[in-house]
């Protein structure tokens, strides 16, 4: 199977330093997806609940458009802000994984990004 890069236009538009996601060896590798409304390219929410549910809707659509789902993911990197913002990141995440949730670690952001919260990546089977 080749390498093969995924772009959706339903999802946040990535810099030109990286793409949304490849897919390769039967895995989708989807690179750190920002809280961004597709359509405006602005951080869409003020809070860790809003955010979350967007950076996971960008995943969401991703994960679609290469040919996978939401059910199918296997690891999930969270990278954080601030570590207050963990629970309330928790809260938004059971409603998206009631059960069976993917393999997850956590992290803190390295950079500050004015309004920015949160940013997820992930590992899906194709």
């Amino acid at each position: 199977m080749a390498r093969q890069i995924v772009f959706t236009p339903n999802a946040a538009k990535p810099p030109p330093t990286y793409s949304q996601a490849v897919k390769a060896g039967g895995l989708i590798f989807v690179s750190g997806t920002a809280p961004h409304d597709p359509a405006t390219g602005a951080i869409k929410g003020t809070t860790i609940q809003e955010q979350t549910r967007q950076c996971l809707a960008n995943i969401q659509a991703i994960l679609e458009a290469a040919g996978s789902s939401m059910d199918k993911l296997a690891s999930v990197t969270v990278v954080l802000a601030d570590e207050d913002d963990f629970a309330g990141m928790n809260e938004e995440w059971l409603r998206w994984f009631p059960s069976n949730p993917p393999a997850r670690q956590g992290a803190k952001l390295p950079v500050r990004v004015p309004g920015l919260k949160v940013s997820i990546a992930a590992v899906a089977e194709a």
